[in-house]
């Protein structure tokens, strides 16, 4: 790997959250109610993701939303009579709180018009992300790391100054859910955990795929995949596929995929939701003792 020098190296400071999906998954909870907003304890599904962001030096963040999405930008937004209300009542620790997210960092909006594929969301953050490297985040991939996951991703852009694409190893039928990378390993600093994708296969029968190494809803992307988004034809559907866009961009540029130290929970699925409230509700030092001692007492 070529090291650009400092003067010369590009930052990440953008991260888009695409958000216009509709949830059909959690129905009828999401008839009224974005996915993106249900609950992990008391806390948004898309907040732990901009929480990671910002912690990974992230400044701007940008949702991709639609219609019905408008709970998202008012979670976002201030809430002046909440606020008012919790001031008069001396409930200081939850207007610390309440303050907090609308404090948190910068966020900007575009709404697209029709949900036509991951590749078509990232395209809409075109003009705001502008001529820099970015980051994509997926609010339903919750990943519990201790250095947080997209740091651990921004380190590696750092140094390579290169795509890199969040990737987990998945045993078994199960790879066949996931889009999946070819690539060899890269020698270096983050020999082990770096690999050099050559190819990337959507949703492979399980005999076809080319590794166990499955791609995770954190991408950090070049500006040049809007181009190549730009030219990418239309799969079943009329759904622009990101994957598609990347492989093409593959001609021109490295990518690499990196495994991730952390723990991910697919919030996006009922089972994978409900084991991350548990997992999250336990680690809480409010929550964590009654919560375990009450499932104890279920005798499951």
């Amino acid at each position: 790997m070529t090291t650009p020098s400092s003067q010369n190296k590009m930052r990440v400071r953008k991260a888009v959250f695409p958000a216009a999906g509709l949830g059909t998954r959690f129905l009828p909870a999401t008839k009224a109610l974005p996915k993106e907003m249900l609950p992990l304890v008391d806390k948004p599904i898309i907040q732990y993701g901009v929480e990671e962001a910002l912690a990974a030096g992230c400044d701007q963040i940008i949702i991709i939303t639609g219609r019905g999405k408008s709970a998202i930008e008012d979670h976002f937004d201030v809430s002046y009579e909440l606020e008012k209300m919790l001031e008069e009542r001396g409930k200081t620790d939850l207007l610390a709180k309440v303050r907090s997210i609308s404090d948190m960092i910068h966020v900007a909006y575009v709404r697209q018009k029709e949900a036509l594929g991951l590749g078509h969301a990232v395209l809409m953050a075109k003009e705001l992300v502008g001529d820099e490297p970015f980051a994509v985040m997926l609010a339903d991939d919750v990943i519990d790391a201790e250095k947080p996951c997209l740091k651990q991703m921004i380190e590696v852009f750092d140094e390579t100054q290169s795509s890199v694409i969040a990737t987990q190893v998945v045993e078994g039928p199960g790879i066949s859910s996931y889009g999946v990378i070819d690539a060899a390993p890269v020698e270096g600093n983050f020999a082990g955990k770096l690999w050099d994708i050559r190819n990337m296969v959507e949703k492979p029968k399980f005999a076809d795929a080319p590794s166990n190494k499955a791609i995770i809803g954190r991408y950090i992307l070049t500006p040049a995949i809007f181009e190549e988004l730009e030219r990418t034809p239309k799969g079943s559907g009329g759904e622009l596929q990101l994957t598609d866009g990347m492989n093409l961009l593959l001609q021109r540029e490295k990518i690499y995929g990196y495994v991730f130290d952390g723990k991910r929970h697919d919030a996006g699925d009922k089972l994978g939701f409900l084991k991350a409230t548990v997992e999250y509700a336990l680690k809480r030092e409010d929550l964590g003792g009654p919560f375990r001692e009450w499932l104890k007492g279920l005798g499951v």
